[in-house]
C-alpha cells in the first residue's frame, strides 16, 4: 500500500512539474515510508510514496513504466489472485524484473488498456497511468472504494492525489472550502463522494475510471456497479438449500482469505471478538499457522469493552493476541491529531479507537492487517435495519393520525423517563443510546421504515441550519431506489457510509501508521454471492447476518459470539460532559468558531443543553468538532503558493 499524487499542467515547466509532484509526494510520506519516486513528461508528473509489501526489492519501485516505453503507472493498492495474469503475460513473451503486482497491473494496461486491465483484476486500488503515446492521462478506483483518490480540475490543469493533503501542498492551486460539504458533514458525518470538504475538488467513486487530456474536461465513466450486481442477483438469485448456501459462502470466504493472506512483510488480523473478525481470523487458522491477532479494549468503561470476548475467541483459535488498552487519557491525547490523521473531516467516534489500534498494531511489528469490515453492510448486520422492518411490520399499519399523537406525546417525554421506558424494551432498543433512539423513532412515528433508517443516519436534523442555510451536497442517501425495504438500506450503506465512512477511516487510520489494511469480506466473489442471497437467508429468526453466522458457528462455539452487536466506539457523551468537555469548550465558544460557515448561537445551544445531561447530543457535536478542529488545523499547516 502506497501514496500516489501528480500534477497535469502542459503550460507548466518540466522542472516545474517534477518539484510539484515530488512536494505533493512528499505530504503522503506516512503512506509510503519505504521509498519515494518522481516521474514526468509531457507536461505530466507522477508521484509515488511506497509501503513495500509484495518486492520488497527495488524491481517493486514506482512509478513504474511499461515495457513497451508507451505507459507510466503510478499505484497504491494489492491485487489478488494474480497468478492466472502473471501466466498470461509471461505466455505473451513478457519477461517480469520482480515479483510486484504493480509490474502486472502495468503490463496488463499496456496490452488491453485500462478498462480491459479493471476487467482482469481483483483488489484494492487507486492509480494513475499516463498514455505518452496518446498524452492521455488516467484514473481508476477500486470496486468498493477501499483505496482514496481525489482529483481537481481546473484551467487546464488535472491534480489528483491519495489524500487532500497531497493536493493542497501543490503550490499551483489554491483551494476553498465548500460551505454545501459542511452541511452534509453535519448530516452524515462524512463527505459523501464525489463531493469533498473543498470546492471543486472530488473523490473518484468506487468502481469508476476518469480520463483526460489536456485542452478536455476529465470524463468519468463506472466500469463497474454496484446497482448491476444487484440487479444480476436479483435475476438470478441463489436458489439452494441452506446448507448449500453456507457451504458456498465458506468456500468464497475461504478463497478470499487466502489471496488476501500473500505478502512478504508481517501479517496478521484485527479481532474484535464480533462475527466478522472472528470469522476472518478463523478462517486464516484454517489457511495454516499462527496468525497475530489485535484487539483494542476500553480499559476504563467496561461498557464499551469486547477485548474480553475477542481474547476467548483468540484462546479457541488459538492466535498469538495481544489487547490494546485504549485508556481514557491516551484517547483523549490522541483527539487533537484527529484532523491530521483523517485528512478530510470526518465524524465517526470509533476513528478514536480505531488509529489507536493500528498505530499499535504497527508498533507491534505488523505491517499488513486483514479486517471484517463489510459483513454488516453485505449481510443485515446493523441494528437500524432490525428497526426499520419492525416499524414497516409494526408500525405503519397504525393510521397516522394516532402515530402522531404518539409521536407529541413521545418528543415531550424528559429524556430520564424515556431512559426509564428503554429499559422494559428488548434488543436493539436497549442501551446507552437508547433513550435517543427512542427519540429519534418517536420523531418517524407518521412516516415508514425507510424514513426511520435515514433518521438514524442522520447526525444533525437541522444540519442546514447549524450551516447557515447550506443545502448540503448530492448523496446517495437522497436517491434510495427501489425493491424490498432490506435491500434499499443495505445498498445504501454499501454506495455511502462503507465507502465514505467505514472504509475512509480504517484506511486512513492504518496508513497513518504505515500499516496496510485488507478486507477480505469485500472480495468481488462474496459481494456478487451476497446480493444473489434472499431475505430469509440474511435475516433468520430476528438474527441478522444469518450466513455468516453459520460458516463462523463451524468453527468458534456459539455462546463465544452470540451476544448483541457492541460496536467500536468510545463512551463520547460522558467524555464530552467530562475530560474533553474544556477541548470541546475552547472550539465551540470562541469567537471565530466555524470561521463564518456555523451558526454560533445554534452550536453553543447545543453543547450547553449537552452539559446540562438533559439530552445527549454527543453524535450531533461530534461532526461539528471534527470540522472546527480540521478548518483551524489547515489553515495552521504551510501554504505552498505559485513562484
Amino acid at each position: 500500500m502506497c501514496g500516489i499524487a501528480g500534477i497535469a499542467d502542459p503550460r507548466l515547466s518540466p522542472n516545474r512539474l517534477a518539484a510539484e509532484a515530488g512536494r505533493m509526494a512528499d505530504a503522503l510520506t506516512h503512506r509510503g515510508p519505504d521509498g519515494r519516486g518522481v516521474w514526468g513528461t509531457d507536461g505530466v508528473a507522477l508521484g509515488h510514496r511506497r509501503l513495500a509489501i509484495r518486492d520488497l526489492s527495488p524491481a517493486g519501485a514506482q512509478p513504474m513504466g511499461a515495457r513497451d516505453g508507451r505507459w507510466v503507472l503510478t499505484y497504491n493498492g494489492e491485487l489478488y489472485g494474480t497468478h492466472d495474469a502473471r501466466a498470461a503475460l509471461m505466455a505473451d513473451g513478457h519477461a517480469f524484473s520482480g515479483h510486484s503486482d504493480t509490474e502486472i497491473l502495468v503490463e496488463l494496461i499496456a496490452r488491453h488498456g485500462v478498462a480491459g486491465a479493471l476487467a482482469r483484476v481483483e483488489g484494492i486500488f487507486a492509480f494513475a497511468a499516463y498514455d505518452r503515446f496518446e498524452r492521455r492521462l488516467w484514473l481508476a478506483r477500486d470496486r468498493m472504494g477501499v483505496k482514496p483518490l481525489f482529483y481537481a480540475a481546473t484551467s487546464g490543469r488535472l491534480l489528483f492525489g491519495s489524500t487532500l493533503s497531497a493536493l493542497t501542498a501543490c503550490g499551483a492551486a489554491e483551494f476553498a472550502i465548500d460551505p454545501s460539504a459542511i452541511a452534509s458533514l453535519l448530516r452524515h458525518g462524512y463527505v459523501p463522494a464525489p463531493g469533498s470538504i473543498y470546492a471543486g475538488v472530488n473523490k473518484l467513486e468506487p468502481g469508476h475510471l476518469l480520463s483526460w487530456s489536456p485542452g478536455e474536461a476529465p470524463a468519468v465513466a463506472a466500469y463497474w456497479s454496484l446497482d448491476s450486481v444487484i440487479e444480476a442477483g436479483r435475476t438470478d438469485p441463489f436458489a439452494g438449500s441452506d446448507a448449500e448456501a453456507i457451504d458456498a459462502l465458506e468456500t468464497l470466504l475461504t478463497g478470499a482469505v487466502r489471496r488476501q493472506m500473500a505478502s512478504d512483510v508481517p501479517l496478521g488480523a484485527f479481532l474484535s471478538g464480533g462475527i466478522d473478525s472472528s470469522l476472518v481470523a478463523a478462517l486464516m487458522v484454517g489457511a495454516g499457522g499462527t496468525p497475530r491477532t489485535f484487539a483494542a479494549g476500553f480499559t476504563d468503561d467496561p461498557r464499551f469493552d469486547e477485548s474480553g470476548h475477542a481474547a476467548a475467541v483468540a484462546r479457541h483459535l488459538g492466535t498469538d493476541h495481544t489487547t490494546i488498552p485504549v485508556r481514557e487519557a491516551d484517547a483523549l491525547a490522541l483527539v487533537a491529531h484527529l484532523p491530521e490523521i483523517y485528512d478530510e473531516p470526518l465524524a465517526d467516534p470509533s476513528g478514536l479507537p480505531t488509529a489507536l489500534l493500528c498505530a499499535a498494531t504497527r508498533r507491534a511489528g505488523l505491517t499488513v492487517a486483514l479486517s471484517g469490515d463489510g459483513g454488516d453492510e453485505l449481510f443485515a448486520g446493523y441494528d437500524r435495519y432490525t428497526l426499520a422492518t419492525r416499524f414497516a411490520e409494526r408500525i405503519e399499519p397504525i393510521p397516522i393520525p394516532l402515530r402522531r399523537l404518539a409521536a407529541g406525546a413521545m418528543g415531550r417525554m424528559p429524556h430520564a423517563a424515556l431512559g426509564l421506558a428503554a429499559r422494559a424494551l428488548p434488543p436493539p432498543w436497549g442501551g446507552p443510546d437508547a433513550p435517543d433512539r427512542l427519540r429519534k423513532a418517536a420523531a418517524q412515528l407518521p412516516g415508514d421504515g425507510f424514513d426511520l433508517y435515514a433518521r438514524l443516519l442522520t447526525l444533525n436534523p437541522d444540519a442546514r441550519a447549524l450551516a447557515n442555510g447550506a443545502p448540503g451536497l448530492p448523496s446517495p442517501m437522497d436517491r434510495p431506489g427501489g425493491g424490498p425495504l432490506l435491500d434499499r438500506m443495505r445498498r445504501l450503506d454499501t454506495l455511502a457510509y462503507l465507502p465514505d465512512d467505514v472504509l475512509a477511516k480504517v484506511d486512513r487510520a492504518s496508513m497513518a501508521a504505515g500499516l496496510e489494511a485488507r478486507v477480505p469480506l469485500l472480495d468481488r466473489s462474496v459481494v456478487e454471492f451476497a446480493w444473489r442471497l434472499p431475505p430469509h437467508l440474511l435475516v433468520r429468526g430476528g438474527e441478522r447476518k444469518w450466513p455468516l453466522r453459520e460458516v463462523l458457528g463451524r468453527h468458534v462455539p456459539r455462546p463465544l459470539f452470540e451476544r448483541r452487536k457492541q460496536g467500536f466506539a468510545p463512551p463520547l457523551a460522558a467524555w464530552l460532559r467530562g475530560p474533553l468537555r474544556a477541548y470541546a469548550g475552547d472550539l465551540l465558544l470562541s469567537p471565530d468558531l466555524g470561521g463564518g460557515f456555523l451558526d454560533r448561537a445554534r452550536v453553543r445551544a447545543l453543547f450547553a443543553e449537552h452539559q446540562t445531561g438533559a439530552r445527549n447530543h454527543a453524535v450531533g457535536l461530534w461532526p461539528i468538532l471534527a470540522f472546527e478542529a480540521w478548518r483551524l488545523a489547515s489553515a495552521a499547516r504551510p501554504a505552498h503558493k505559485d513562484d
